[in-house]
This record gives structure tokens, C-alpha cells and sequence, in this order.
């Protein structure tokens, strides 16, 4: 008789196979209504906070909305080595006076306020507008205004003569040479009103930063840090923060593609000019950029007359 023999064990172990698992299926519903539960929160969270202004479209808090209170700061840097004291004064009451009219608020600022480290005290209007939207996070504009200028037209208003984005699409000059005359950038063909963030004009010498506007957000701030960053100041431009915005706007596009060149006399007439740049009646402002190279008494002699005309004004409206 022959029996089986069992069979014979092999160095060769079988393949590891895992377990099963056994979960009772009440157990595994349970796990699968806590799973759903769980992505349902999660997508609730971020569609709360999505809609409700708390997170970017990356997630990231959310960039603060300025209520527009007050709408514009009025920043201007007055320096008592430049300017003699009564035509300092004169520069204070024009700009509160053209502030109080339409609500905005005023920054005045001393060279001597801020430590630039060493750099030129012309840097100080970087600072200042960096001050200021700190100050008044709630604007939606801070308009810098060199002490070399006054406001003459008290009807016109910054967030209506210039910043509306219909208004820039007619002001804005397009594929104009960033430093004339002959410069290979250029600002942008397309640019749209409703982008720019950054409002400035040209005369002959280039960018003029006597006046300009910046719309308030994350962009300014930004703008205005890198505007300052200790490589520029360290650099030796022959003027300064000027030069140095220049070389900014023709090397980054990131600021190049907020920024529109509007005509100078929108915001920044000279009394003394070009056809393109001279003062006439109606203009928002009169600047004369060249008194301070003259001597301190200048300015409150070339300003005279049209500070006479401005209290005139001012008075009758």
C-alpha cells in the first residue's frame, strides 16, 4: 500500500502576501462619511475665505482694501536750507488749504525727520510717501508735491482729474521713449487704465518727480522699498533717487508695467518752460524747479506773483 507523502518543504519561501482587511462594513461607512465630512470643511474654509476677502487666489492673506478715507495724502519734504521761511509758510497753508477743501490729508516732512544713512536728503520723499501710507493706510492716493510748487486750481481733484481709469486711458502716452530723448524702453502700448498704479510725466531731462501719484496697495509699498533699497542709495547716480527710478523703470518691468507718462501740464507745469511744459491758467499746479540752484530768496521771488494769484483764487471759491 502507498501512502502520500507530504509534500517537501522548498528554501523558497511563497511570495508575502498582505493581509485583507476585515473591517466590518458599518466600520468602513463610518470612515467614509468622516473623510467626506472632512473635505467638505475643508472646501467650505476655503470658499469662505476666498469669498470673503480673507485669502488670495493662491490662498495667502488677502491684500487690504483701502476705504478711500481720506482719498488722497498731500506729501511734500520742506527743507530750510533751500527754501527761506516765509515762502516755507506759504507752501504750508497752500497745500492744507487745498487739502481741507476736498477732504484729503497732508504729510509735511522735514529733511531731518528720517535717518537716510548717509545717502542725500533728497531720499526723503521716498520715505515720506512710505511714511505716509503708513500712517494713512486708508487713502487710495498719495501724491507727492515737490516745495518747489504750488496747487493753483482748488476745483480740480486728484481722483477725478487724473486717476480714474477712463481719464488715464486718455492722458497716458504710449510707447514713449522712458528717458528721452532716444531711450530703447519705452512705455507699454497696452497698458490699461485700470493697471497703473504709478502716475508721472516727463520734461526735457527725463522722469520728473516734482509731482507724481501712487495709487495705495501692495504695489506701492513695493514700489517704494525697492525705490529705496540700499543699492540704489549706495550707487553714485549723479541725481540721486531720479536716476535711480529711472534705472528701475527701465530694467524691471514689474514697475514699468504700472507706470503711465501723462502730460506735464496735467500735474506738473513749469513757470518757466517748453510750450509743451509753461504754466497757464486753469493748470492744477506751477512748479519752479530751478530757484533752489539760484539761492534760498528765489523761489519766494519767482513764486510771488502766482502765490498772489492763488489766494486770489482760493478766496473766491
Amino acid at each position: 500500500m502507498h501512502f502520500a507523502l507530504p509534500p517537501r518543504k522548498t528554501s523558497r519561501p511563497p511570495p508575502y502576501l498582505p493581509r485583507t482587511s476585515h473591517l466590518p462594513g458599518l466600520r468602513r461607512t463610518r470612515l467614509k462619511l468622516i473623510a467626506l465630512g472632512g473635505l467638505f470643511f475643508l472646501a467650505l474654509i476655503y470658499l469662505i475665505t476666498r469669498s470673503g476677502g480673507g485669502s488670495s487666489r493662491h490662498g495667502l492673506p488677502a491684500a487690504r482694501v483701502p476705504k478711500g478715507n481720506p482719498p488722497v495724502v498731500i506729501v511734500t519734504v520742506l527743507d530750510s536750507t533751500k527754501f527761506s521761511g516765509t515762502y516755507l509758510q506759504t507752501v504750508k497753508q497752500n497745500r492744507l488749504q487745498y487739502a481741507e477743501k476736498h477732504g484729503y490729508q497732508t504729510f509735511l516732512a522735514k529733511i531731518t525727520d528720517y535717518d537716510l544713512e548717509g545717502s542725500p536728503f533728497s531720499w526723503t520723499m521716498v520715505v515720506a510717501m512710505r511714511d505716509a501710507l503708513t500712517k494713512f493706510p486708508d487713502c487710495h492716493y498719495v501724491w507727492f508735491l515737490d516745495a518747489s510748487s504750488l496747487i493753483m486750481n482748488p476745483k480740480l481733484k486728484i481722483e477725478e482729474h487724473v486717476m480714474p481709469s477712463a481719464r488715464l486711458e486718455e492722458l497716458m502716452r504710449k510707447d514713449l521713449p522712458v528717458v528721452p530723448p532716444d531711450s530703447i524702453i519705452k512705455t507699454f502700448s497696452h497698458l490699461r487704465g485700470q493697471d497703473v498704479d504709478l502716475v508721472i510725466s516727463q520734461d526735457k531731462e527725463g522722469l520728473s518727480t516734482s509731482s507724481f501719484v501712487v495709487r495705495n496697495g501692495e504695489w506701492a509699498r513695493f514700489f517704494l522699498e525697492t525705490w529705496f533699497g540700499p543699492l540704489y542709495r549706495s550707487y553714485n547716480f549723479q541725481k540721486a533717487e531720479v536716476h535711480a527710478l529711472e534705472h528701475m523703470v527701465q530694467w524691471h518691468p514689474t514697475i514699468l508695467s504700472r507706470m503711465a507718462v501723462i502730460d506735464q501740464r496735467t500735474i506738473n507745469s513749469y513757470a518757466k518752460g517748453t510750450t509743451a511744459e509753461e504754466y497757464k491758467d486753469g493748470d492744477l499746479v506751477v512748479g519752479f524747479p530751478e530757484c533752489v540752484t539760484v539761492g534760498p530768496q528765489e523761489c519766494e521771488t519767482r513764486s510771488k506773483p502766482f502765490a498772489q494769484a492763488w489766494k486770489r483764487v482760493f478766496e473766491s471759491v
